[in-house]
């Protein structure tokens, strides 16, 4: 048989209405997404998670349902009256702030899109290894350097205080900086894991 009529019968199997080409349709979407989508992904990214589903409300803005996600200014005032005082106190003022990158914060469902080939900056969201159960997106409130190390601080946007293990991050324990957000879309996962129990 040659390559075109294997080809064929490959593309007319997976064309059938039944659940024996629908099952197999299904893994090799997998393993494509797997193996051949997430490995170019990463590597162009230069991280090895260039896409994160938040979990937590820990960056979650008051507000919209969809947080500052088209550039409403409602959100990030309602956000700033209630968690500012705690940033003024530590020398950030709100215009700074407002310089931020995704100033409206993360939600919890949205897919991050992480980038790794560079330093980030005070104001960044990141992806960093705190020994914790997964890795925590906050955002980065100081940059210091100690003996030659780079150190970040962060904390999360929604959180009344910094975690313990967020006042001297290291350089290698970094993931990644958040570039973008799309929206809610992270919910597909949620919604799976919590139907397995996961």
């Amino acid at each position: 048989m040659s390559f075109k009529e294997s080809y064929k019968t490959v593309k007319d199997f997976l064309s059938e209405d039944s659940w024996t080409s629908w099952a197999v349709s299904l893994i090799l979407a997998f393993i494509l997404v797997k193996f051949v989508f997430f490995p170019l992904l990463s590597f162009s990214l230069g991280t090895a998670m260039p896409l994160v589903v938040v979990e937590s409300g820990s960056m979650h803005h008051p507000g919209s349902f969809l947080g500052d996600t088209f550039g409403t200014q409602r959100s990030f005032d309602k956000w700033w009256n209630e968690k500012g005082n705690w940033y003024t106190e530590r020398g950030i003022s709100k215009e700074e702030t407002q310089k931020w990158p995704i100033r409206g914060g993360l939600e919890i469902g949205d897919i991050v899109v992480l980038y790794g080939h560079n330093k980030p900056e005070k104001g960044d969201i990141i992806i960093f290894n705190a020994n914790q159960q997964h890795p925590i997106i906050h955002r980065i409130i100081s940059i210091k350097t100690v003996g030659g190390e780079t150190l970040y601080e962060t904390k999360g946007d929604n959180n009344s205080g910094q975690l313990i293990f967020e006042k001297e991050i290291p350089e290698n324990s970094l993931i990644g900086k958040a570039v973008f957000k799309i929206p809610k879309l992270g919910w597909i996962k949620l919604g799976f894991v919590k139907l397995l129990g996961f």
